[in-house]
């Protein structure tokens, strides 16, 4: 079942939200010392009172309810998701999957570039993962990325969709990369622009890794060590964290904020690339559907099923790369090509994590130029 949607948070939840800015308590930090131990303080006050003071949701809200969003009952689980119809000649039907700690907003700035043209576009579903946004939040264990993808193949069927292509990064890859292994015969290709990040190729008894293969998995345990406690703690004891996170919006922001500093492309300043309101629509939205902890906790629920391939596994419908410069640590083109069927690879001039805020054109433009050389 689908029924349509719209979002219009209770004026009760924004009022609370501005008292609890307002009466924020401020810890200490070291002088002077800006990003070095996580959110810079100067910032993060100056963002806060931009929140409490100019910031309005509602326009948010304006531009969610301006494109057509439903709700889907798929075996009890209830997806939010857009569904926007490309205008041209040839429309690919096509799902693109956020990650964290973004959402579905994220994909928001892709739909013009995406199904404009009128010759060759997209027809775009764009979900929420559950536990995000207005999507289910599912308290049993076992809600993965793979129970994604089978319920993302279900959404697509039953919009009626014989075949159609998948777009993801972050955990979106993971959610298209278990599409792929599964239902290869409903899919024309898949388009990633992140490597699940606990993808091991099958490595036969004969073969062994190159030295830039084995370069890559040393800098895997250097990229951990510095910036992987928040997914130890996300995969380990997500509970004890979310506490605080749900309960105070500065900490929340904090928490995310600074995942956007460090892996976007911003060159030291966040708003080289992204708006104090993107980055305020993405931690409000958050907050209000009080989803921070149903949202890491998939880290946990991941790592009792990794994607650490066998003999068997091999993604054999076509696939395309985006390589953003600032995406690390990225496996080098032949580690991914002992497990995925890379038929288009790109390396990007420009951008990082968040590829489709950042550089919304060029992977609109990359994603065009894959499925249109393969359709």
């Amino acid at each position: 079942m689908i029924r349509s949607f719209s979002i219009h948070a209770p004026r009760v939840a924004i009022d609370d939200l501005k008292s609890r800015l307002k009466n924020t308590r401020w810890t200490d930090e070291i002088t002077d010392s800006g990003w070095t131990y996580g959110a810079g303080m100067s910032y993060m006050r100056e963002l806060v009172d931009y929140w409490a003071g100019k910031f309005d949701w509602r326009k948010t809200e304006d531009e969610i309810n301006s494109y057509p969003n439903y709700i889907a009952d798929i075996e009890g689980y209830k997806i939010h998701f857009i569904h926007v119809m490309g205008k041209g000649r040839t429309s690919v039907p096509l799902i693109l999957t956020h990650g964290w700690p973004g959402s579905f907003l994220e994909m928001i700035k892709l739909i013009p570039f995406l199904t404009s043209d009128p010759e060759y576009s997209f027809d775009l579903v764009i979900p929420s993962m559950l536990g995000y946004g207005f999507s289910q939040k599912i308290i049993k264990p076992g809600c993965n990325v793979r129970l994604m993808g089978d319920l993302w193949h279900k959404l697509m069927k039953g919009l009626g969709y014989e075949k159609f292509g998948a777009q993801g990064g972050d955990f979106g890859a993971g959610v298209s990369t278990a599409m792929a292994m599964k239902y290869p015969e409903d899919m024309v290709g898949v388009h990633l622009n992140y490597i699940p990040g606990s993808y091991k190729p099958f490595i036969s008894s004969g073969d062994t890794l190159t030295p830039e293969e084995i370069h890559f998995e040393a800098s895997l345990a250097e990229w951990d060590d510095v910036e992987g406690a928040y997914g130890h703690q996300h995969a380990t004891r997500p509970l004890s964290l979310a506490y605080g996170l749900n309960d105070s919006p500065v900490g929340l922001a904090g928490w995310i904020i600074e995942k956007f500093y460090y892996w976007a492309d911003c060159k030291g300043n966040v708003e080289n690339v992204f708006s104090k309101d993107e980055l305020l629509s993405q931690v409000t939205l958050y907050w209000l559907t009080e989803t921070i902890h149903s949202s890491i906790r998939l880290y946990h629920e991941n790592s009792k099923a990794p994607f650490h391939f066998s003999q068997n596994d091999y993604i054999k419908i076509p696939v395309g790369i985006a390589r953003f410069p600032l995406e690390e640590p990225f496996p080098p083109r032949h580690y991914i090509e002992r497990g995925y069927n890379i038929q288009h690879w790109t390396d990007m001039p420009a951008g990082g994590h968040f590829a489709a805020m950042e550089q919304p054109e060029l992977l609109a433009g990359d994603i065009r130029n894959f499925f249109s050389k393969i359709i």
